[in-house]
């Protein structure tokens, strides 16, 4: 039988102390990000921006009222006993970089979202930026938005990148435009290499930054919260199923990305279709291949979302049981579906607020 019949009792059973930890409604969330006004038409501006809506097509959304103020913490030490540079071996070669770094260019999300998890993000003089409204993710809060472009993911500018005149650049694989070589000449350049875990990432980029200490705190004091957590959740008992719609297609989340790796750290269980490596579905499979517990969606762009929501309208999705029982989240595609400790605490709040929860309105 469907994966979450079983639990359909025990839901029913505890729907009333569920539903305050599970996705509100809108008119609750309304009220609280307007309970200086009374829930009056009047609003601030970061509720404008923040809640924006509360369902897509009858998936609850997952994040709405995130609470950014934290996210990145007050800055960290340079690790002890180094000098006024090191020397740093990573995937391009080897650099001389300085030891607390003051000017760093970003090349990658996942850099500027380890810049913020040491406490640097102020450090960060320039990079690279999203497509739409916002320049850089909302997860990591609204001051890095001021953080000069140096051009979008994938293609910076090096002309851009110098007249910043960083001491530090911090990227992935070398970008087309320039390559390492040319950014070398900028400034002492650390390439981290593709394929790892997002947690050897991150250990990569804090190295380049003289981090290693303050990198292994960090990982540590996430790995007990998410430990921690998953009891709290009974999260061994839930079978999540993990899809992201693009503009032409469905994909199933394997155990190589970003969401499966914290789900993974939390101990939520993944269906048996989706424990090997990313897939793409069509309509006729859903009922064998994205049916969960709960189910957990993502949207790739406005172009992604339009096609989720007829996924989501269609009739075999609305026969899924996690869509009967109203336990199918939207959540935010750059949070879920990228690389970084920063957003990696963003998914474990985002599962205390709906592994356990349905959608209320």
């Amino acid at each position: 039988m469907p994966v979450s019949a079983r639990d359909r009792t025990r839901l029913s059973r505890t729907a009333e102390a569920v539903r305050s930890r599970g996705v509100v409604a809108a008119a609750a969330l309304l009220c609280a990000a307007l309970l200086a006004t009374g829930c009056a038409d009047k609003h601030d501006d970061a509720s404008t921006i923040i809640r924006t809506t509360t369902n897509i097509a009858g998936a609850g959304v997952v994040g709405t009222d995130r609470d950014t103020a934290t996210a990145c913490p007050l800055p960290s030490a340079p690790d002890a006993g180094s000098g006024a540079t090191r020397t740093v071996t990573h995937t391009a070669g080897v650099s001389q970089v300085p030891a607390d770094p003051k000017r760093i260019v970003v090349l990658t999300t996942s850099a500027l979202d380890a810049a913020c998890a040491l406490g640097l993000w102020e450090r960060v003089a320039g990079a690279v930026t999203l497509d739409g409204d916002r320049s850089q993710p909302m997860y990591l809060g609204y001051g890095v938005v001021k953080v000069p472009s140096i051009g979008p993911i994938g293609q910076p500018d090096p002309a851009r990148i110098a007249e910043l005149k960083p001491d530090l650049i911090l990227g992935d694989v070398a970008p087309a435009a320039g390559g390492y070589e040319a950014l070398s000449k900028i400034a002492p350049t650390v390439l981290i290499g593709a394929g790892g875990s997002w947690q050897s990432d991150f250990a990569a980029y804090s190295a380049g930054m003289n981090r290693d200490d303050a990198a292994d705190t960090a990982l540590r004091n996430y790995l007990t919260e998410a430990h921690d957590l998953g009891p709290a959740l009974n999260a061994t008992q839930s079978q999540a199923s993990v899809l992201r719609f693009t503009a032409d297609a469905t994909q199933a989340q394997g155990s190589e990305t970003f969401a499966a790796q914290v789900l993974s750290d939390v101990g939520v269980q993944r269906p048996t279709a989706q424990r090997g490596r990313s897939f793409d579905i069509t309509e006729a499979d859903l009922a064998t291949k994205a049916e969960g517990d709960v189910i957990y969606v993502m949207f790739d762009g406005p172009d992604g979302e339009e096609h989720g929501k007829q996924v989501l309208r269609s009739t075999p999705f609305e026969e899924l049981s996690a869509s009967t029982d109203k336990r199918v989240f939207a959540v935010d595609d750059n949070v879920w579906h990228t690389t970084g400790l920063t957003a990696a605490r963003a998914v474990l709040t985002d599962l205390r607020n709906s592994l356990n929860g349905y959608v209320t309105d």
